[in-house]
């Protein structure tokens, strides 16, 4: 079932969609939600809470990325969640990579407003789209779906070493952007 399909069956409020969604979508939203919390049942409870947010929300949305609208529904869930069980000394995997962007993402206190935060998307946005596509995946696929070191280097054919040299290669250009667009680190 593609994508246009299972939107309108969210429209049309037919409880199928959410059984469809989980078909197609589920082990990627467990993906990027373990990929923040490391921890199983932590990760399930995201995934469906996604499909309630989903199903709440469509209508009166109609997302023009269903993937990516799904994506950023789990991705916020579980972070929120992270914050939360962070908030209790609860140790995650969010930890790690939140830990490898803190020098080149602007402190979440000078960047809430909405503005900023579109501006921030936008420079981040068009950094990304300099980049060779290989290197604008290895970003995404690590900052974004949270795919481990190790994982990527097995897909790249590369030693985790080197590719978090790359990586940090690529976070200090980042920063470099930022700071030239004057955006406060």
């Amino acid at each position: 079932m593609d994508d246009l399909e299972l939107v309108e069956l969210y429209w049309e409020r037919n409880e199928r969609a959410i059984d469809e969604t989980n078909t197609k979508y589920g082990r990627l939203l467990y993906k990027i939600s373990f990929s923040i919390l490391s921890n199983h049942e932590d990760s399930q409870e995201c995934v469906n809470d996604t499909y309630i947010k989903a199903w709440k929300s469509i209508p009166p949305e109609r997302p023009r990325s269903f993937t990516a609208y799904l994506g950023r529904i789990v991705r916020n869930l579980s972070i929120d969640y992270w914050s939360k069980s962070k908030a209790q000394k609860r140790y995650s995997g969010g930890d790690i990579l939140l830990s490898e962007l803190v020098d080149c993402i602007p402190s979440p206190d000078t960047v809430w407003s909405e503005v900023e935060t579109k501006i921030l998307s936008k420079i981040i946005s068009n950094w990304l789209n300099t980049l060779p596509k290989e290197d604008r995946i290895l970003f995404v696929r690590r900052y974004w779906y949270g795919d481990s070191i190790k994982e990527l280097a097995i897909k790249i054919g590369t030693t985790p070493n080197k590719l978090a040299s790359h990586m940090f290669r690529l976070r200090f250009n980042l920063k470099n952007v930022l700071e030239k667009e004057e955006v406060l680190l």
